[in-house]
């Protein structure tokens, strides 16, 4: 793979050598070089290192600059105040680097990746069997989404694990009911889309919740069956799977509209670990982990204090012999260290679980399972609100259905879409499908582009806006390029590495470079927002470029269109990879 240095680590790396040359005594220094409003960066670290060395700042800096080579990226370096380093790279490295990224073959656009790959198992997206998903269900399944994407681009191995609820004592009512009811889950005129799923689900569900509050008797049953379901019980076991695979096709229509691949054999719900229950209560008893406690086996803090004063443990196995979601999730960490090897567990998860995380993450390792070579981390998020600032709801009060909330974004965005369509000349299909991507586009970038932990407001107005930082700003700027590309004629795009750079096109050439170092950042931190800001600040790069370097005009020599056209080519593909990371999709005209 054609591995493409950034210009910023060729010159942080230079200045390090320059510091070595110049102060062999100082062993490793960090230029700590960052971009720079006054030149194209800025390096401090002389400055600390001065001090430390009880020397002068700008007479180090004079050495510094003396030391470094001569032909290579800068063009200028000025000694500035105390012993800061302004320096200016030629339009030529610039240009060649670039040129570089374009050429790599395996259309990674010259990204490395990572040296230290591992294998991560990321849980996420995790909705409920036999109950609606509903707008608190769409951060996970879309942070996690893009959180695949980016950390399989930087190598790392990706496992994908669903989390779904497909176990507890709802269930003995349920199956009970059908039972009792055999064709309950039968749909009217033979349809299984993902409504009809969800309808039927909705309406047993009511239906079997009436008589469960009503008849003794049947509640009796029910109970009784779910000791019959948590037993293994065959014909039991196959009407919940009946509710499983039902759900499944509710599951799956709704990831569809996400624009979202989840794979069957990658839902492993709670019912996934049934079988190491017991096991895991054992292990974590004979190890002194978890004590008994007023019947119950729990695991103690001395930093998880009710308002009492009192500790509050975290419950394992409950007084009646029932296991609580932490016996689950312990065993879901003992199957995803022991047996699918991972050294990081991201858990994409609701910021108000992040107690029951803690407490959780604390007893795996002091059991073991997480170590110094094992981490498990909580990517905790905030919810979404409504323009009002409170938890999003309906006008009734009720929870927002996720399937209403695209659908929507979708019709608003098709509306856009379709007043500017006949410039462009789209079809009724192109339409369509556009209206589709720009619609699921803005939802998730309204929620990938806030920092995850915080929460942000629903306002579909200011998401399908065609300014600002939005995902639809991002599409027609990459559908603005392409337009661009499509009129070029017989121009096509080439680096032209010996001409002078206008400063809008310095500007967007070292944002491109940047490419690269921001997805490392991104992948390491787990922080898609970061991504976001890149590719809106990106498009304003365009914006300015499109304002003061036109691409096609025939007052431009022909070097100069081509080497224009090389620039928003180039800025065309990182925009689409981007935003592909992101689970965005970018129409080539809209």
């Amino acid at each position: 793979m054609a591995s493409v240095p950034s210009l910023a680590s060729t010159l942080q790396q230079q200045l390090a050598d320059a510091l070595t040359a110049a102060l062999p005594d100082a062993g490793a220094a960090d230029p700590l070089l960052r971009r720079s409003d006054r030149a194209d960066f800025q390096a401090n670290g002389i400055l600390a290192l001065a001090k430390k060395l009880k020397g002068n700042p700008r007479e180090l800096a004079a050495q510094v600059t003396a030391a470094l080579p001569v032909g290579g990226p800068i063009k200028d370096i000025e000694v500035s105040g105390p012993g800061f380093l302004n320096i200016t790279l030629t339009d030529r490295a610039i240009v060649e680097t670039l040129a570089a990224r374009s050429a790599d073959g395996e259309g990674r656009l010259g990204v490395p990746l990572k040296d230290d790959a591992g294998t991560t198992v990321i849980d996420y997206a995790q909705p409920n069997v036999a109950k609606e998903m509903h707008v608190g269900h769409l951060r996970s399944a879309v942070i996690g989404d893009a959180v695949v994407r980016i950390l399989e681009f930087t190598g790392e191995n990706v496992v994908r694990r669903h989390h779904i609820g497909d176990w507890g004592t709802q269930f003995g009512m349920l199956i009970q009911y059908l039972i009792e009811h055999p064709g309950a889950l039968k749909h009217e005129g033979g349809a299984s889309d993902g409504e009809a799923a969800m309808s039927t689900l909705n309406r047993v569900y009511k239906e079997s919740r009436v008589l469960f509050d009503s008849d003794e008797e049947f509640k009796a049953r029910s109970r009784d069956r779910v000791v019959a379901l948590q037993a293994g019980d065959p014909e039991t076991l196959e009407l919940w799977h009946r509710f499983v695979d039902e759900s499944k096709i509710y599951f799956h229509s709704v990831f569809d509209k996400l624009d979202m691949v989840i794979a069957d054999p990658d839902i492993v719900g709670e019912s996934g670990y049934n079988d190491m229950l017991e096991e895991t209560c054992r292990i974590l008893e004979e190890t002194g982990v978890a004590v008994r406690s007023e019947g119950a086996l729990c695991v103690f803090f001395d930093d998880v204090k009710g308002p009492d004063g009192n500790k509050v443990p975290l419950i394992v196995k409950k007084t009646n012999g029932g296991y609580g979601y932490a016996a689950t999730d312990l065993s879901a960490i003992r199957n995803r260290v022991q047996d699918l090897k991972a050294d990081t567990l991201l858990y994409v998860v609701d910021a108000r679980q992040s107690l029951h995380f803690k407490m959780v993450f604390e007893t795996a390792r002091r059991a073991g399972w997480l170590n110094d070579d094992v981490k498990a981390v909580q990517l905790a998020f905030g919810t979404v609100l409504g323009k009002d600032g409170k938890p999003f709801k309906t006008r009734e009060g009720e929870t927002v259905r996720l399937e209403d909330l695209l659908d929507e974004a979708v019709t608003r965005a098709t509306a856009v879409v379709r007043d500017k369509a006949d410039k462009v000349g789209l079809s009724e299909e192109e339409i369509v499908e556009n209206g589709r991507y720009v619609g699921i586009g803005a939802v998730k970038y309204a929620d990938l582009s806030t920092s995850a932990v915080r929460d942000y407001k629903f306002d579909l107005d200011q998401m399908v806006a065609l300014h600002g930082d939005t995902s639809v700003y991002l599409q027609y700027a990459y559908a603005r390029i392409q337009s661009i590309l499509r009129k070029a004629g017989d121009a096509v795009p080439a680096a032209h590495p010996e001409l002078e750079l206008a400063p809008a096109e310095r500007a967007l050439g070292l944002h491109l470079d940047q490419f690269g170092e921001v997805l490392a950042e991104v992948g390491a931190g787990y922080e898609p927002h970061k991504l976001a800001a890149y590719l809106y600040q990106l498009a304003s790069h365009l914006t300015t470029f499109y304002d003061q370097c036109q691409v096609l005009s025939p007052d431009n020599a022909p070097e100069v269109v081509e080497n224009r056209l090389f620039l928003v080519e180039l800025t065309a593909r990182t925009l689409h990879q981007g935003m592909a990371l992101l689970g965005i999709r970018t129409p080539e005209r809209l």
